[in-house]
């Protein structure tokens, strides 16, 4: 499968040589979703049109900083529309990673234990 057509999809960050990321878990949320349209669990289209709604519905109180929330936020609403993960089960796995920042020293790696 070919990867997608990122013009297709709306106001990716980006310079010359492709996709731009200010933080590791935007590059981790941009290839999750890259990796669940190669495995044909919903089109580009899809994707883009989930992407769109997200965008929109923030237009008047986001200057663009926030497009990987964007991102991951439709990331969140593809997945449970097609039955790949629940509410509930996103709600835990929050609540996982809260603990785990408020329980890791300062300057540290945040990570999950593995039975998380």
């Amino acid at each position: 499968m070919n990867p997608p057509d990122l013009s297709a999809t709306p106001g990716v960050p980006a310079d010359q040589t492709g996709p731009v990321f200010a933080e590791p878990w935007q590059a981790q949320a941009f290839a999750l979703a890259l990796q669940l349209h190669a495995a044909g669990l919903f089109t580009w289209t899809e994707w883009a049109q989930a992407l769109s709604a997200r965008i929109s519905a923030a237009a008047d109180q986001d200057d663009g900083s926030r497009y990987y929330e964007h991102w991951l936020q439709a990331l969140e609403d593809i997945a449970t529309q097609k039955a790949l993960v629940t509410q509930t089960a996103l709600g835990q796995r929050r609540q996982d990673w809260i603990a785990a920042y408020r329980q890791t020293a300062h300057g540290r790696p945040v990570t999950l234990a593995p039975n998380a």
